[in-house]
Formats: structure tokens, sequence, C-alpha cells
């Protein structure tokens, strides 16, 4: 019986010349493609070129575009990459040395591991003092690798030229008393050869201590008169010597130390006279008066934010423009200060809730507006639970104002906006709204937020429709806040609220349509 060809038994033989030729490759014609075959090539050029450096191909202003979105440590250590990008960090245009980028993700859960157990969160097994060896040990290895890291792009500074294009901006966030001569090294080339305009020094406060970074004797750098630097920040630094930098427009000073002498503050707009802006916050002014007499300053715009525990007297700034003054103690003469058209003032007044701790009963705006006639732009934030004014002072006029919270003295007033605080208690004085001898002709739009329907608000609408002879919109909103847009603008940001009908019909009956003085119906909005 014959076998089948796939039986076990049988030996495959040798294949046959039908069966090799079965497997030889078939050469078929190749199918259209829609590119046409140069571009066709190209793409078979670009598949066998996968493996060359397509990177170092393209040109320095794209790679600069590369490293401008880096962090500045990555942007550095592309350097040893080759001999190209070893230059290409130099011709960036700022530089951001910052230890946060430094420190691990492990020193932030120590932190918090450690303020949960000053609590007792974890009960009594926590050694405290373990926690705080772990945490500076982590600032210390940080700072230590930003050094040797600035150290690094230093000296391979010193050899080689930055190009045409100068560093413009540098900023510096690092923990004081660790490695700082590279710090101050770096400034001093930065001002020196760089031609660096805004500079940036941020000292942050080490765990549970509070340093300040002091500069050497010379200051920030060796040749001031050259320097092209033109804005300034420092916090938690003394203040260097600031003589010389005739390009310095801008300066802010920040948690400058509780030692910092008056004389140094005094000394700002009296060696800087070409300064144009200046920003004091959160400064303790410990060791007395901080006098300014400054008839050649070109200062134009002053804000103190936050300087508690002293005094500033300001006396002569023939230039200001802008004034802020923020939670802090200033003394002045507005009168001083003739082109000054933007003025930002807030205060908190009283630290008990309830009217039992008391100091005065009425406070005088003309300490803070008194001769102040070409204000154009106000704004009064005089919180806390003591805080109400005398209701007339002579001296008050603005005949200029157009956004302002004060009725009687601003005759150009076009929009008045009101933000009330929320309070608990039942008033207890009474608020005495004296009769007005003029009408308001420019005023068009009155907005209040925190508006509740009282009987002394409803009486204030009615009073100022009443002397608003153009008003054309009443806005009464219930529930809403105030949103800052800079220092001396802002936003009124309302929330819907559904008033009940009763409650709503009420208190629009309440409110006057119209006034004998007002030429068209004024809309009321209640919401």
């Amino acid at each position: 019986m014959r076998m089948p060809p796939c039986s076990r038994n049988r030996r495959p033989g040798a294949p046959g010349k039908r069966a090799t030729a079965a497997f030889r490759p078939i050469h078929r014609r190749r199918l259209s493609f829609p590119i046409s075959g140069k571009g066709w090539c190209g793409r078979r050029g670009l598949r066998a070129s996968c493996s060359d450096d397509r990177l170092s191909a393209l040109t320095d202003d794209l790679l600069l575009l590369i490293l401008r979105r880096l962090d500045t440590r990555t942007a550095l250590a592309t350097a040893t990459l080759s001999k190209r990008w070893s230059c290409l960090p130099r011709c960036l245009d700022a530089l951001d040395f910052r230890v946060t980028d430094i420190l691990p993700a492990r020193y932030y859960q120590w932190i918090s591991i450690h303020g949960k157990a000053a609590n007792y969160a974890y009960g009594f097994g926590v050694d405290l003092k373990v926690l705080r060896d772990n945490i500076k040990r982590y600032e210390r290895r940080a700072m230590r690798a930003m050094t040797s890291s600035i150290n690094n792009f230093l000296d391979a500074d010193d050899d080689q030229d930055r190009g045409s294009l100068g560093l413009r901006r540098l900023r510096l966030d690092f923990f004081p008393g660790h490695c700082s001569s590279g710090i101050n090294r770096l400034i001093a080339k930065a001002a020196d050869s760089w031609g660096v305009e805004d500079l940036e020094v941020l000292v942050k406060n080490t765990f549970q201590q509070h340093f300040a970074h002091s500069f050497p004797h010379h200051g920030l750098c060796y040749n001031p008169h050259n320097s092209r630097l033109r804005s300034l920040k420092l916090a938690a630094c003394y203040i260097p010597p600031l003589k010389g930098f005739h390009a310095l427009t801008s300066l802010v000073l920040q948690d400058l130390p509780d030692s910092t002498p008056t004389a140094a503050y005094e000394a700002i707009f009296t060696l800087c006279p070409q300064l144009q802006a200046l920003h004091l916050k959160s400064c303790m002014l410990n060791q007395g008066v901080v006098a300014v007499h400054a008839p050649k300053s070109l200062i134009k715009q002053l804000i103190m934010e936050h300087c508690w525990f002293g005094l500033i007297k300001l006396y002569t700034l023939p230039m200001l423009e802008s004034m802020a003054v923020l939670q802090t103690n200033v003394s002045y003469e507005l009168s001083s200060f003739p082109y000054l058209t933007h003025l930002n003032i807030a205060f908190h007044r009283g630290v008990a809730k309830t009217r039992c701790v008391r100091v005065g009963n009425h406070y005088d705006l003309n300490q803070y507006l008194g001769g102040t006639p070409g204000i154009s732009d106000l704004i009064l934030r005089f919180t806390g639970y003591h805080r109400w004014f005398k209701p007339w002072s002579p001296t008050l006029l603005f005949p200029k104002l157009r956004r302002l919270l004060i009725a009687d003295a601003a005759p150009c007033l076009e929009c008045l906006h009101i933000h009330i605080t929320p309070w608990e208690e039942e008033p207890h004085d009474d608020i005495s709204w004296e009769p007005s001898e003029f009408c308001h002709n420019q005023l068009k739009e009155l907005v209040i937020i925190g508006f509740q329907g009282t009987e002394r608000q409803i009486y204030f609408v009615n009073f100022v429709i009443k002397v608003s002879t153009s008003l054309q919109l009443v806005s009464l909103y219930k529930n809403g806040h105030v949103q800052d847009r800079g220092r001396w603008d802002w936003d009124m940001v309302t929330q819907q609220y559904r008033w009940v009908n009763e409650e709503k019909v009420k208190i629009l009956n309440q409110i006057a349509d119209s006034a004998p003085c007002a030429a068209t119906p004024v809309q009321v909005v209640l919401e």
C-alpha cells in the first residue's frame, strides 16, 4: 500500500528546482505613491538618518529658544553635551537660580511631619531633634549644589566671551549663611561685566531661623557708575551702598532686618535721586522715625505696605504722582505733592469684635486727605470694628476726583463704589448725613456690595439719588467682594442672590425712583 507523502516514516528529500523557485523573491511593480518620487526619497532619507544628531543641526536661535523654556539649572547642565552646547547657556538673556529647584520632595515631607509632630499628632514617640537635623541637612546640601553650579558657570565664563547678547534679568533665591561668596561673585559679575538690567536677590528663611544676607564692603559690584542696572529687588538683605547706580529707576525692599538703621532708609531718597518707583514691604522700622526730605528726588510712585512698629514722615517729594499707604504708619502733608493723582489708603482700626474696647470716637479724614486738589483716583479702605469718621472736614475738596467714596467733596465724581463688610451686631451710634448744598452733575453709577437693606443703607442710597442729577444706575448686591487690579484700580465682583419677593418689594418701595434734581429716572437693580 502506498504511503501518503506526509507520513512520518518517510524522510523528506531535497527540494527540486520548481520548489526552490517558489521561495525566490517576486519583483512586483512598485505601487504608485500620492507624493512625488522626490518626496518619497526624502522620506527614506529621513528614516535613514534617525541615528544622526538632528538636535545639533538646529540653528543657535532655535536652540536658545529651547533653553529659555527650561529652568536655569537644567539649561546649564546641557553644557556637558558638546563644545557647542557649552557656549549656548551663556547667551541666555535671563538666569534664575532657585534653591527650591534643588530641594527634594522629602524636604517638604519632613517639614510637614515636624509640624504635625509638634502638635503631638503622632504621640510622644517622635524625636523632633532628629527631624530638625534632617531638614537642615537638606538645606545645606541644596545650597552646596547650587553654589557649585554657580561657581562652575562662572569659572567657564572667565575663559569665554558671552557674545553680543547681554544678560538682562538675574534672579537668585537661596538660603543665607551657606556659601554666600559664590552668590556675591555672581552678582558682581552680572552687574560689572554682563550688563544685567533686572536683579532680584530673594533670601529664604531657613527652618525655624531668620537670617539676612549681607553684601561685601564694595556692595553689589565694583563699578556702579558703569552699571546698567535699572530694577532691583532685595528681600531679607541688608541694604547695600546704592550710590552711583545712575540707571537704577525701580527699587523694592522687602523683609529687611529689624536692625536696619533709619539712616539707610533716608539715604535711598537722597543718594538715589534718579529713582522713579520705590516699594517698601514688610519692613520693621524699629530704629526710630524715618524722615524723608528729598527736594531733588524724581520718585513718581511710592508704595509703603505693612511696615509696622515705626513711623515714616514724608516732607518733600515734589514729583510724586502715585502713592499707596497700606497698613503703615505714615505722616505727610499732601500739599507737598503737587502732582499727586492716584492715592490708595488702607487701615485696619480696632482689634476687638465688640465695642467694649474702643480708642477714640471719630477719625479726622483731614489727617489722610487734607489738601489734595489734584487727585483723580482714590481708594479708601478703613476696615475693622472701630471705623467711622467725622462727617465734615472743611478742607476736603476734590475738584478732579472721578472715583471715590465721599459724595459731598467730589463734584466731578462719575463712579461711586462701596463695599460693606458684614456686621453681626446691631449698630449703636447714629450717622448723621448733613444736607448737601449742591447736586452732583457727573455721578452716573452707584454700586454697593454687601447691601443688607438696613435703614442706614436705604437712607444713604436715597441721599445719593437725591443729590445726583445725572445718576442712571444704582446696583445693590448682597454678596460679592472687591478684587484689586494693581494698586490703584479695582473690580466689583458680584454674586447672585435670590431675595424673598416680599422683602425685595419692600426695599424697592423705600428707595426713591427719582429725586427733585434728577433729570432722568434712575434704574435700581437689587440682586
